[in-house]
């Protein structure tokens, strides 16, 4: 009686599963992605001998900020990217994901911050530590924005 019991019970077990294996998949639908119309826009030039920075900031309804940014450093490959952060009270800190020239199979990202002074942000350096491949600003070393190569001032925005 106990062998009978244990045979149907693999028996029933061996139908559960294979009714199993006839069911598809169910996709989870991700939420859809809205573009977010941007509150405000802005774009911002800096200039430091021949090199050039262009950027493009939008600031989102929920205080995030995205944008663009190329920079073309003398010497050295153009850097196009995107931006993506928050204002911390007149600081804005960001990340910037980017490819250099015309290789676009490797993609980079660092921090960055901006000091806002009235219509100008200063573009601050720190020192940049690395953690499980994230790149952040050390917490115990200050970002300086005295000493510094690039001060953007506001330009008027061209749609490419």
């Amino acid at each position: 009686m106990k062998k009978l019991g244990l045979f149907f019970l693999l028996l029933a077990c061996i139908g559960l599963q294979s009714c199993k294996k006839n069911e598809t998949p169910k996709e989870v639908a991700a939420p859809p992605v809205q573009d977010e119309k941007p509150m405000s826009v802005t774009c911002y030039k800096a200039l430091y001998e021949n090199d050039t920075i262009d950027l493009k900031i939008n600031i989102l309804k929920n205080k995030k900020v995205t944008g663009d940014m190329v920079m073309k450093i003398i010497d050295m490959p153009y850097k196009t990217g995107k931006i993506s952060g928050e204002f911390h009270g007149d600081t804005l800190f960001v990340d910037y994901t980017f490819i250099q020239g015309t290789n676009d199979k490797k993609i980079f990202k660092n921090p960055m911050a901006m000091l806002k002074k009235g219509d100008e942000l200063i573009l601050g350096s720190g020192k940049i530590e690395t953690y499980l491949g994230r790149s952040y600003f050390a917490k115990d070393t200050p970002i300086d924005f005295e000493k510094v190569k690039y001060k953007f001032t506001t330009v008027d925005c061209v749609n490419k």
